[in-house]
């Protein structure tokens, strides 16, 4: 099975989603705006998801999770709770 762990930002719209992900990507740390930023209780651990595998996150979010390479930043991604940046950090 493949296991993978990843971090992200929660926010309400996806204007906000955008700005932050230029943020990060003109050197933003992503953990320090998930602290400020991030609706999650994860944010308070710089977005830090932890380890799972297939199907134990929402179908939108699994599906990024995935596929995406590892250490890019993805998103907006739209599911039932808001809009996730997310950064898939390891996958096995």
């Amino acid at each position: 099975m493949t296991i993978a762990t990843a971090r992200h930002i929660l926010v309400d719209s996806e204007e906000k989603c955008n700005d932050l992900k230029t943020q990060i990507e003109n050197g933003a740390d992503f953990a320090e705006l998930a602290k400020q930023h991030s609706t999650c209780p994860s944010g308070s651990a710089g977005g830090d998801l932890g380890q799972f595998g297939p199907g134990m996150m929402v179908p939108e979010f699994d599906k990024v999770v995935f596929s995406a390479d590892v250490g890019t930043v993805q998103g907006p991604v739209k599911t039932m709770f808001g809009y996730h940046l997310l950064e898939v950090t390891s996958r096995t």
